[in-house]
């Protein structure tokens, strides 16, 4: 069987630096960093009190107020990032559209947590006057309900579910889903991540592992991967959605198209529960199963975007990995951690990296990771690799790998190339 050629013709965002693909995409090149005080709830008792969290976002640009009742805030992330994918890739607008064969498929490493804190707050009221839960409970909390909303908002018929691996969730659902329209099942898949949890929950969660930076007399330099010093995430929230398409169905219909989608390859660290394996050996497989899985050489790859949390196992664990993967060659390509700006989207995560790379594929840059002090050196990460610190750099990008790590050992890595017809 002849596998389809998949193609990226829709982008959609809204995230830590920006509430839409041009303004995340700007604010990246330029560096900006996302993090401030946390605004969702106080923290002034919490360890960290900071967060890359969505500045300004109106719901009411996507749905009126009373089905904004019925979304947890990361659904609401979601839709709006749908809204605006479907819209720029102009597939409902198409004759030769389908929708029985159009899916979605987003991700959430968590869901809706915001709903499941609420609900879990009432408890000792419940006990006093018994039981009285909100109907939308059930509904507004569970992680695949995004893919559901999106899909009856567009009557699209087609493969419908979301994906959870903790951190890799939104890079699992990209490679689902290319997987999904090149074997024929679907003409196109709208798909990608979102997040919500900026809330007492998942902060004092993570505070507890003590898995975030507690740099609270400067949140904007918090995220620093690479760096020595530094000390933890920047948790994040937000969402990014692309359409997919199969590549036929979109020269069909003159679709614009940013990028091809190239390989996916997954694995599993088999380590530990929270921390990633200390060789990167999960993350080696992953990338060198992308690599096979689209049929391309080391020497193939232009550009990185590492996971690159800034956690001191993290950072050291995924540079070793990479260098065994590309040999000589990762010292020709380049290498970058955004999560230095936009935080740490946790199930979006993927996504929203997933955009950055078919941006610098699209436009030949890549974004910078910031934060970095030429002093602050760990002795274990080889600085002749080059992390594109603090600027953004120009250079042929003919493909870029993206990849995602998540708690319980999942990997997923995604590869986009330039789009040759």
């Amino acid at each position: 069987m002849e596998l389809k050629r998949v193609v990226v013709t829709g982008l959609g965002a809204v995230t830590p630096i920006g509430n839409d693909v041009a303004t995340t995409w700007s604010n990246a090149l330029n560096g900006v960093s996302g993090a401030a005080p946390i605004t969702h709830f106080d923290a002034s008792q919490f360890k960290t009190q900071f967060a890359c969290e969505v500045k300004d976002f109106n719901p009411e640009q996507y749905f009126d107020r009373k089905k904004a009742r019925t979304l947890d805030l990361y659904a609401q992330y979601a839709f709006a990032a749908a809204e605006q994918a479907i819209s720029d890739s102009g597939i409902d607008d198409a004759v030769n559209t389908n929708k029985d064969r159009i899916g979605v498929i987003i991700a959430a490493g968590i869901g809706g947590l915001h709903t499941f804190e609420e609900e879990a707050g009432n408890y000792a009221l419940h006990q006093q006057k018994g039981p009285k839960y909100n109907p939308f409970f059930i509904p507004k909390m569970i992680a695949d309900i995004a893919s559901g909303h999106v899909s009856m908002q567009h009557g699209y018929h087609g493969p419908n579910f979301g994906t959870v691996s903790a951190c890799a969730s939104s890079n699992n659902a990209i490679i689902d889903a290319f997987n999904l329209i090149r074997l024929g099942k679907a003409d196109a898949i709208v798909t990608g991540g979102a997040e919500a949890a900026v809330f007492p929950a998942g902060v004092g969660g993570f505070n507890a592992m003590h898995a975030l930076s507690t740099r609270n007399d400067d949140p904007t330099t918090a995220s620093r991967p690479f760096s020595k010093s530094r000390d933890g995430f920047v948790i994040g929230e937000g969402s990014v959605v692309l359409v997919l398409e199969e590549l036929e169905h979109a020269l069909a219909r003159g679709a614009k198209i940013y990028a091809e989608v190239a390989g996916g390859g997954l694995s599993a660290d088999a380590y530990h529960i929270t921390a990633t394996h200390p060789e990167g050996l999960g993350a080696k497989l992953a990338m060198k199963n992308a690599l096979e899985d689209a049929g391309m050489m080391p020497e193939d790859i232009d550009y990185i975007n590492a996971h690159g949390t800034s956690t001191p196992v993290g950072d050291i664990s995924e540079v070793k990995a990479i260098v065994d993967v590309f040999g000589n060659h990762a010292y020709d390509l380049n290498i970058s951690s955004t999560k230095s700006m936009t935080g740490h989207l946790l199930g979006a995560t993927g996504a929203l990296e997933a955009l950055f790379s078919i941006k610098a594929v699209q436009e030949d840059v890549v974004p910078p990771t910031i934060n970095h002090d030429p002093e602050d050196q760990d002795e274990e990460i080889d600085y002749k690799l080059n992390f594109t610190f603090d600027k953004p750099q120009h250079r042929k990008v003919r493909a870029a790998l993206s990849n995602s790590f998540g708690f319980g050992g999942h990997n997923a890595t995604v590869i986009v190339k330039k789009f040759e017809n």
